[in-house]
C-alpha cells in the first residue's frame, strides 16, 4: 500500500508530465527540430528504448478490449489487475468511488454478477507522450439479470487515463456513467 506521502508525489509526477507535453508540443509547433543519422545500433544515440516511443492511438485504444476481456472472465482480480495501485474508479453503477484495490475489486465483484459486456460506441483517444494517454467516448453494457435472465442495455460515457508503469499500461483513472437523457 503507498503511503500518503507516494500520492501526491505520483500527483505531480503526472503533473509534469502534462506540462512537459505542453512545452514540447509548443516546442514541435515553432519549429525546434534535432537531426541525427541512424547507426545499425537502431539510432545516432545507440539501440532504440521502446519506453520512449509514442503508443499509437489503436494501440491506446485496444487497452479497452483487454480491460473487457478480463470483465468477462468474472474475475474481479483479474480487471483489478488492470489498474494502478492508487487508481481513482467512479464507476458506473456505484455512487461510491474507489481508491483502492479492495475498492474496486469489491465493485467488479458486485457489477460482474451481471455478467457485463462492453462495446465501444465511439472514441476519442489521445496520447500525451509515451508514458500516458487517455481514452474517452461512449460505450454500451450488455448486461443480464443473474434473478430473471432479463438482458438490458445500458449507454454510457466513459474515460480512461493511463500510465504506463514498470511497462504495463495501467488505468490510473477510469469515469464511467450511464448517458443522460437527451434534452
Amino acid at each position: 500500500m503507498q503511503s500518503q506521502t507516494e500520492k501526491p508525489r505520483r500527483m505531480r509526477e503526472r503533473v509534469g508530465l502534462v506540462a512537459i507535453t505542453a512545452v514540447l508540443t509548443a516546442a514541435a509547433t515553432v519549429g525546434i527540430t534535432t537531426v541525427a543519422s541512424a547507426d545499425d545500433e537502431g539510432t545516432a544515440n545507440g539501440p532504440v528504448d521502446d519506453s520512449t516511443i509514442e503508443p499509437t492511438e489503436s494501440e491506446i485504444a485496444a487497452l479497452f478490449d483487454e480491460w473487457n476481456a478480463a470483465l468477462q472472465t468474472g474475475d474481479a482480480q483479474a480487471v483489478a489487475d488492470r489498474y494502478a495501485p492508487d487508481a481513482v474508479l467512479l464507476p458506473t453503477a456505484s455512487a461510491r468511488i474507489r481508491t483502492d484495490r479492495d475498492g474496486i475489486v469489491d465493485y467488479f465483484e458486485h457489477f460482474q454478477e451481471n455478467d457485463p459486456i462492453g462495446e465501444k460506441t465511439e472514441t476519442v483517444v489521445t496520447v500525451l507522450d509515451e508514458n500516458t494517454a487517455v481514452d474517452a467516448g461512449t460505450y454500451v453494457f450488455t448486461l443480464t439479470d443473474p434473478e430473471t435472465g432479463e438482458v438490458r442495455e445500458v449507454p454510457a460515457r466513459y474515460s480512461y487515463a493511463y500510465e504506463k508503469i514498470d511497462g504495463d499500461w495501467l488505468i490510473v483513472n477510469h469515469h464511467s456513467s450511464v448517458t443522460p437523457a437527451e434534452g
